[in-house]
């Protein structure tokens, strides 16, 4: 995989920021971390050489003086919302985020339940964490927020809110994904502080969008594409051109709550420090790309995907059409069709000729190897066996699995565990060649390619099922899908 992000240099400036910010004020400083404090899967796509843990690992030099805090929102518990990279509820994520956090030596002081507004289902999530002993904190839907200024900063407003009792001076709040209502937890806590005499401060560890990139950037363009669920807009920081004359690129949602902000400041230390949304942040993730060319084309390569995933999820529940006609809008803007994605391209071609369901990937090298289904296997089973001996340089002819012991497994799939499809999937193939690795040379050499598919890109021409998708996300291999019905 191609290398456009120098991480050690990110994980050095990035530290030396965020010790500056920590500084900067008094008794306490409230941090708020966009996107994800790891497995920030999004950034690695963008920026190929960003490690999903960068984040993470800078933070570690401050846990004695840190702890964290874990924010959802009950409306992402009560539309059971999922992480797409990981395929898990947020509510789920929470608890693997704290059992994470405390298993390298984080202390996590509790969660807060946003928006709430009664929901039952945020009632019941809350009684299952304080049976874990879990201390729970709700924050309450605010009418007018962010623009009603006066009642937000009220205590009819956030005053209104449980206060979260914490003990350390850095205090890192964070959540399983956007649109979690982060940042009104912090300015929340510093209205509440304030009233108990406690000097605290506020900074945002904000990912994307790059401030110090085009507004029309691929990566801020993908971050667009990432967040189009949740109506987010790109946009130049208003704040920060009319106090300095310069152009910074940052989000509605912090411009819109860059009032609020400006007002509960003024009110603790009668000014603000920030001038603007982009003076919030401490993001030098601009300054690090090696190769700019090569982030941008996994930028594009990402918003592709994204579409796709916006596709499939529209054939499944057709719940999200606007989400489906942003991104469209976006390629629109940037000029970008699906066939900027080889494999795309390549596994449509298969499927022509061919005329069944059919797969390919772009490994590193840039070499393109293509599958098709069969009697025996399905396209993605087919494609992992096609591109693993191609890497070992084992003759395309030759058979890895015999057939004599696919029929069996068939058999059994069928007959005795009732299924409808008798064709291998990724994960069956894997066991049998795995079996068969002790003594076959070649399924020895097969999974040992296994290592170089991660970063690789992949194309199918239909909906794989769960049990694919997992193997594929599992090796770290990029997938899309067209939105035809999904093999079982």
């Amino acid at each position: 995989m191609k290398i456009g992000f120098d991480n050690e240099k990110y994980l050095r400036i990035q530290s030396e920021q965020i010790k500056k910010r920590i500084a900067q004020f008094g008794d306490k400083l409230y941090l708020e971390f966009g996107g994800k404090l790891f497995d920030d899967n999004h950034a690695s796509r963008v920026l190929p050489g960003f490690h999903p843990d960068s984040k993470l690992r800078m933070l570690h030099q401050l846990k004695d003086e840190a702890e964290i805090i874990l924010v959802i929102s009950a409306l992402d518990i009560e539309k059971n919302k999922v992480r797409g990279d990981l395929g898990i509820t947020y509510d789920e994520d929470v608890l693997r985020l704290r059992s994470e956090f405390e298993n390298i030596g984080f202390y996590v002081s509790g969660v807060v339940i946003t928006h709430f507004n009664g929901q039952s289902s945020a009632d019941a999530y809350r009684s299952r964490l304080e049976r874990k002993g879990i201390r729970v904190y709700y924050h309450y839907t605010i009418e007018g927020y962010p623009n009603n200024v006066a009642l937000i900063d009220s205590d009819e407003g956030f005053g209104r809110n449980d206060y979260i009792e914490t003990t350390r001076p850095l205090v890192v709040v964070t959540a399983p994904g956007p649109g979690s209502g982060k940042m009104a937890v912090c300015l929340s806590q510093l209205y509440n502080e304030n009233k108990r005499g406690i000097k605290a401060g506020y900074a945002k560890f904000e990912t994307f969008p790059v401030w110090n990139l085009p507004l029309k950037h691929p990566v801020n363009i993908a971050y667009e594409s990432a967040t189009a669920d949740l109506n987010d807009v790109n946009m130049i920081d208003p704040f920060h051109l009319e106090a300095y004359g310069k152009i910074a690129v940052s989000y509605n949602r912090d411009t819109e709550i860059f009032p609020v902000l400006n007002a509960i400041f003024e009110g603790i230390y009668g000014e603000n420090p920030y001038k603007s949304p982009t003076d919030m942040g401490v993001n030098m993730i601009g300054f690090c790309m090696s190769d700019e060319d090569v982030c941008c084309n996994a930028a594009r390569e990402e918003i592709i995907r994204r579409y796709y995933t916006a596709l499939c999820n529209l054939a499944v529940d057709g719940n999200n059409e606007n989400e489906v006609n942003k991104i469209a809008l976006i390629m629109k803007q940037a000029k970008l069709t699906t066939d900027y994605r080889r494999t795309t391209v390549a596994a449509h071609e298969r499927k022509e000729l061919s005329g069944v369901a059919t797969a390919a990937i772009e490994l590193q090298d840039g070499t393109i190897i293509t599958s098709r289904t069969s009697s025996l296997l399905g396209p993605s089973a087919a494609l992992l066996l096609n591109a693993t001996k191609h890497l070992a340089g084992i003759p395309h002819t030759a058979k890895l699995i015999p057939e004599e012991m696919i029929a069996p497994i068939q058999k059994t799939k069928v007959s005795y565990l009732h299924g409808h499809n008798p064709r291998l999937h990724t994960d069956e193939v894997l066991v049998a060649i795995s079996m068969l690795s002790n003594e076959d040379e070649n399924c020895r050499k097969a999974l040992d390619q296994l290592p170089k598919l991660e970063g690789c890109q992949v194309h199918s021409t239909v909906m794989l099922s769960e049990v694919d998708q997992k193997i594929f996300r599992k090796l770290g291999v990029g997938l899309t899908c067209d939105p035809v019905k999904k093999i079982e």
